[in-house]
């Protein structure tokens, strides 16, 4: 299958149900396939750079981006927690934030630590947010490179426009109500933003789950045909727990999780060819 240039990728879905997992194990897979990967991490629990194999010493000396009080300062004008000054930037310029924070995983996988928003307030305008919006805009325009990023826990992000210039969406879910219930939101919102492709990801799938999964899906009103363009299911992977938290090593093995995963990938992969051609 032709590699497309490049395409961005919302992981998103209720806390818990494995979207880091799923982030890492496929922004593996593609780099192994020779495709130039962009793993970027918006998750306020940071895991991701431990589940894609970083050491653990140099994993846990990643300071995020929202973290970064000199660098956000150098590009908005305000330091976090100070009160705004005349020359505070609302639309700063970072083209170099990947070649100064992007930590590289292997040849082909890099890996950008963001952090997540500030919650002090609705609609705060704080200098961290300001940042991490610029950065936001700024990977939807970068090129020859497949993006992924693993957001926190809900739908905030949405509200707060960072699909923007994503071409897919990944929701992930478990077959619980509310892991559910979230994804439907999660959903809707993404097609609200104008993203092209929105998969369902049912993760954990047991093999008697089948029945109890369209019961759920008619609770929270989910229509399949008119909120996602394609449902594909992971089944539980008990190796995990031996694995973390390099869990891509997962990838080394024959499983069902695995063959679960390689069906998302080309999938994902037709829909960027088949956006190329139309272009």
């Amino acid at each position: 299958m032709k590699q497309p240039n490049g395409f961005r990728v919302v992981v998103t879905g209720k806390g818990g149900v494995g979207k880091t997992t799923l982030t890492a194990c496929l922004s593996r897979l593609l780099s192994e396939r020779g495709i130039n990967v962009l793993a970027a991490d918006e998750d306020p629990q940071m895991n991701l750079p431990y589940a894609l194999g970083l050491p653990l010493e140099k994993a846990a000396a990643i300071v995020p981006l929202n973290r970064n009080h000199d660098y956000i300062e150098e590009k908005t004008g305000v330091r976090p927690g100070k009160s705004f000054g005349s020359m505070f930037r609302l639309n700063p310029r970072v083209d170099d934030v990947v070649k100064r924070f992007g930590v590289q995983v292997d040849e082909n996988l890099n890996l950008l630590v963001m952090g997540t928003v500030v919650q002090a307030a609705a609609g705060c305008l704080c200098s961290e947010n300001v940042l991490l919006d610029s950065v936001m805009s700024h990977l939807s325009l970068r090129e020859g490179e497949a993006i992924l990023l693993d957001t926190q826990a809900g739908v905030e992000h949405f509200g707060r426009a960072l699909a923007e210039g994503f071409s897919q969406c990944l929701v992930v879910t478990d077959t619980s109500f509310n892991a559910l219930a979230v994804a439907r939101h999660a959903a809707e919102l993404a097609r609200q933003s104008g993203i092209g492709r929105i998969h369902l990801v049912v993760n954990r799938r047991k093999e008697d789950g089948s029945r109890k999964l369209t019961e759920l899906l008619e609770l929270t009103g989910t229509d399949l045909s008119n909120l996602f363009d394609g449902v594909h299911s992971l089944p539980l992977e008990p190796r995990f727990e031996e694995l973390e938290p390099n869990v891509t090593r997962i990838l080394q093995e024959e499983s069902g999780y695995v063959s679960g995963l390689i069906a998302i990938a080309e999938e994902m992969l037709a829909f960027e060819n088949d956006r190329g051609n139309a272009s």
